[in-house]
């Protein structure tokens, strides 16, 4: 199926991780240039090798926490790349955490890294796609907004704030041809997962096995996701063929959210 995106622009935010770098890699794989944003450079040219040469890469180096780098990152995007028609926001989470007894001056920044940026970066990439009446907000989150993780308070709590706040946008922006939705990973396996399964072993006392085999108990597909099969249902949801997909809660998790 032609996804009728070649030639478009994407920003992927969190792109030298694993989701981030796969869903990268399924837009360039659909003629999408992209720009590829993430804190170290090293493993952002590495990532861009993996994309190869079909399509224009750019890696950015880019501290979310930094607002006042926003302009001047979308001005080189636009210089080198053209406006942004896809945007993926994609953050990493914080350290795992009770919901209660946990420092104001974490919330704060987590919220600095994990929210505010999201919702800036989003209203910088509107003005273009207003103005061509065409494009895509992706918002990519975490189980945990439908079924609170344990240990994981300040992560469920912020990244349900974007989920209201992509709700919220996905009205605002549908008279202009432009679709927000929120996708939701189950266990699929990266860097992350790998991280919430060794930090479950120490909390429990139990070998990392264990803890593994448990979560594979829990999902009916009976193994954790690949990243590219994140990657693809992204980049669908970013085609043309998705035009009349907004406002939604995607979730590729192999069945593993049992909740409506």
């Amino acid at each position: 199926m032609d996804l009728g995106i070649k030639g478009k622009t994407a920003l992927v935010l969190g792109a030298s991780g694993g989701l981030g770098g796969a869903i990268a890699e399924a837009l360039a794989a659909e003629g999408v240039n992209v720009a590829i944003a993430g804190r170290n450079m090293d493993a952002l040219k590495a990532r861009a090798a993996t994309i190869g040469n079909s399509v224009k890469v750019l890696p950015l180096v880019w501290e979310l926490s930094a607002l006042d780098m926003i302009e001047s990152h979308f001005e080189t995007i636009e210089r080198q790349l053209g406006s942004v028609d896809i945007l993926i926001n994609n953050t990493g989470g914080p350290p795992p955490s009770t919901a209660s007894g946990v420092d104001a001056a974490a919330w704060s920044r987590a919220f600095d890294s994990m929210v505010l940026p999201v919702i800036k970066i989003t209203d910088r990439a509107l003005q273009a796609m207003k103005e061509k009446r065409w494009g895509r907000i992706i918002t990519s989150t975490s189980s945990g907004i439908l079924a609170p993780i344990p240990n994981l308070g300040v992560s469920n709590s912020l990244r349900s704030a974007l989920l209201g706040w992509s709700k919220s946008l996905a009205r605002e922006v549908a008279p202009f041809g432009i679709t927000a939705n929120i996708v939701l990973p189950g266990r699929i396996a990266t860097p992350r997962i790998a991280q919430l399964d060794k930090a479950r072993s120490t909390r429990e006392g139990i070998d990392v096995e264990a803890v593994v085999k448990d979560s594979l108990a829990q999902i009916p597909a009976g193994r954790y996701g690949e990243p590219h099969e994140y990657g693809d249902a992204v980049a669908f949801l970013a085609s043309a063929r998705a035009s009349y997909m907004t406002g939604s809660v995607i979730r590729v998790d192999g069945g593993y959210i049992s909740h409506v």
